[in-house]
């Protein structure tokens, strides 16, 4: 076995073997359904239950009775906030979310600034939620083992990267088990914590009461007030996750809308009530801080102390174990709408085209690679702690929340002669705007002096970066509008043809030209007219080749991949038939896939054995100013063909256009 294959080996073992995406249920085999959805996409909003009720509950301090108010404002702005994106996924069927909302709803720089914010909110998905497992799994060992804390986040990123490179599907039913074991049981530790102190329930709405008449006199109307707001923006990170399921609605089951807006209904009703439960749980057990453990881990030991030591034992050991596993899982959201986000932005020129290329397991490989990566780095330079990271976070999901929510207002003002139900859309939308706007602010006014000024100029500099990508591609593409005209020229030429003939017959063992080709375009063309130039007379056979890539813009469905098979047919059949109008024989073939070097390599192999004195060319764009940003920018894929052709003893030259 040569190297390829071995690399290839280890491949199909970690990662597992291309997919066939010429099956016609592929689509099918790879969705997710609703309650696989909620798994994989509802896991970050419910593991938040892991440290945004604590957060909230411990930014009280002695005015614990008032986690009521913030319980109940929470479950409203978490029944909100879902009911708006279920309208969204109504609305942007194709997904997309934040992003696609901002970008068709307000602006396409309002997009950008959504997209990257979401970018952002992801890649700290990925650390706090790690991070917060890693925590909750270290409830349970003994302190000396802290101080591995950091690197035991750090393999736990590093196989979460793995896994998800494998597939959607195959990333979210791993995880199954664990995610209904955390479900049930923190709903039977908050069903029985309230049902054994309900004759308590009098005292705490007593205690309220009190709670409430002694700051008022203390503190007054307006300090009542922040202190209510400050616990409730805190908890902020419950929130995020939500809109998770928009940002990936291609990936879940038709009919997808109606998929979508189960899964938010799962995730609603499961993030209210846990949520809720926890914050009159604390209240109920008088909960206090406990070094080395999650407010959560001491709950469930004061609500098991009545119960038989093993059961007791084994009860809060599976309440912690699901809940740093589903922690873990909730990284899955970061790692399923992170590349997503970056694949829409791809298509639309914002980010590097690279990240909208799919892997052979149809994956948006890239894209997975990078949020691990950048998940890393943001756990090695916290050291994994979760109470600098809940700094961080949160900030940016609500810039994309409360940007969502008035571009769908400013679409039911103008739907409003079409749409009967508007007004009731719009309010929803408007009061979710509202509410998300609001904690926004607070976030800000919060958060910014403590660490979240650095999320705020990191997220300012990935927009910077998202407007100078942008800016590069228009101006590549301007420039490449002079070779063009050569199209038009062609057109010309068919057009004025007298000879509409098949041209020359073959002779299989006459010189041939090979051309690879993406789209009938001026770059083509001027490949095909430089090599009639340096070589008069010398070819008798031409042959054009094309790719059609399947990315993450054009793999949604089976229609889709129908459209750019005929695409890339037509768009290769043109060169054919211009150049048996000059008199010469011509073919063409093209192919589809994920790999253009893989799937190119194969027609020349093919077309190689067919025509023995085959001499293959390609066209390159070249940059006066290249720098290794430009070259990361483009496409490549050419020296990587020619090597595999030279490894066969096949010719191939690469001819540059310079831009």
């Amino acid at each position: 076995m040569n190297l390829r294959e071995w690399f290839v080996a280890v491949k199909n073992l970690a990662i597992g073997r291309s997919r066939n995406f010429y099956d016609t249920k592929m689509f099918h085999k790879t969705s997710l359904i609703a309650l696989f959805a909620w798994v994989g996409l509802g896991a970050d909003g419910l593991s938040s239950s892991c440290y945004g009720p604590e957060t909230a509950y411990l930014a009280l301090g002695n005015h614990t009775f008032l986690s009521l108010f913030v319980a109940a404002a929470t479950m409203i702005t978490i029944v909100v906030i879902c009911a708006s994106y279920s309208q969204i996924i109504e609305a942007f069927p194709g997904g997309g979310g934040g992003y696609v909302v901002a970008s068709k709803l307000l602006s396409p720089t309002a997009g950008v600034v959504s997209g990257c914010a979401l970018i952002g909110d992801y890649i700290l998905t990925i650390a706090i939620s790690v991070a917060s497992g890693t925590d909750a799994m270290f409830s349970l060992l003994p302190e000396s083992w802290l101080e591995y804390k950091t690197a035991f986040a750090a393999v736990g990123i590093g196989l979460l990267t793995l896994l998800n490179l494998r597939g959607v599907r195959e990333s979210v039913l791993v995880w199954v088990p664990v995610f209904f074991l955390f479900v049930i049981s923190y709903a039977v530790g908050i069903a029985y914590g309230i049902v054994a102190h309900a004759s308590a329930l009098p005292n705490v709405v007593h205690g309220l009461a009190s709670d409430v008449h002694t700051d008022y006199t203390q503190i007054g109307l307006w300090g009542l007030i922040v202190v209510i707001l400050q616990s409730y923006s805190m908890g902020a990170g419950t929130y995020t996750g939500i809109e998770a399921v928009s940002n990936s609605v291609s990936a879940l089951r038709e009919p997808r809308v109606q998929t979508g807006k189960r899964t938010m209904a799962y995730m609603g009703t499961s993030l209210a009530l846990v949520v809720g439960g926890l914050l009159l749980v604390y209240l109920l057990f008088r909960v206090q801080p406990v070094a080395g453990k999650t407010l959560n881990a001491v709950l469930f030991e004061q609500i098991t102390l009545s119960w038989p030591p093993i059961l007791a034992h084994g009860f809060v050991i599976a309440a912690l174990a699901s809940s740093a596993a589903l922690l873990f899982i909730a990284a899955q959201t970061g790692f399923l709408g992170g590349p997503r986000v970056l694949a829409n932005m791809a298509v639309d020129r914002w980010m590097p085209t690279r990240f909208a290329s799919l892997s052979d397991r149809l994956v948006t490989q890239n894209g997975v690679l990078l949020m691990g990566a950048a998940a890393l780095v943001v756990v090695f330079f916290t050291q994994a702690a979760v109470s600098i990271l809940v700094v961080l976070y949160s900030i940016n999901v609500f810039i994309t929340f409360t940007l969502s929510q008035l571009g769908m207002v400013r679409h039911w003002w103008f739907e409003r002669t079409r749409q009967p139900a508007w007004k009731r859309k719009l309010f929803l939308n408007g009061f979710g705007m509202l509410l998300t706007g609001g904690i926004l602010i607070s976030l800000c006014v919060v958060k910014f002096s403590e660490g979240g000024w650095a999320t705020i100029l990191v997220t300012g500099l990935l927009i910077g970066a998202a407007f100078w990508i942008k800016r590069h591609y228009k101006q590549t593409q301007h420039q490449l509008q002079r070779l063009n005209e050569l199209v038009v020229v062609a057109n010309l030429d068919r057009d004025n043809a007298t000879d509409k003939g098949p041209g020359a017959k073959c002779d299989p063992n006459a010189r041939t030209a090979v051309f690879l080709v993406n789209g009938f375009n001026g770059l083509g063309l001027h490949t095909l007219l430089a090599v009639i130039r340096m070589f008069p007379k010398v070819y008798q056979n031409f042959v054009f080749l094309q790719v059609g890539v399947l990315d993450a813009g054009n793999f949604k469905g089976v229609r889709e991949v129908e459209n750019l098979r005929e695409h890339s047919r037509r768009e290769v059949e043109r060169y054919a038939a211009y150049m048996r109008r000059q008199g010469f024989y011509a073919e063409a073939h093209f192919g589809i896939g994920t790999d253009v070097a893989d799937e190119a390599a194969k027609l020349c192999e093919e077309v190689a054995h067919r025509f023995p004195q085959s001499q293959f060319f390609a066209g390159q764009l070249v940059f006066k100013d290249e720098s290794f940003l430009t070259r990361w920018l483009h496409n490549h894929t050419v020296f990587e063909l020619q090597r595999r052709l030279y490894q066969n003893g096949w010719p191939m030259l690469i001819l540059p256009i310079q831009v």
